[in-house]
């Protein structure tokens, strides 16, 4: 996290999309580009950074 934000390389659930995922990019610290947490296939971003909730390994 970063200024209590999702940051790259944390582990985060998009609420918008009900998907568990790893934040690979912060795109002017609006746009995150998400992948898969586990299984492969595209990326996606997510524009509300609200909707994301960083997860614990445990959790994951």
């Amino acid at each position: 996290m970063k200024d209590g934000k999702p940051w790259v390389g944390d582990a985060v659930h998009d609420g918008a999309t009900g998907r568990k995922a790893i934040v690979t990019d912060v795109q002017g610290g609006e746009a995150y580009v998400l992948r898969p947490h586990a299984g492969g296939g595209p990326a996606w971003v997510a524009k509300d950074a609200e909707k994301l909730t960083v997860i614990t390994r445990d959790q994951a």
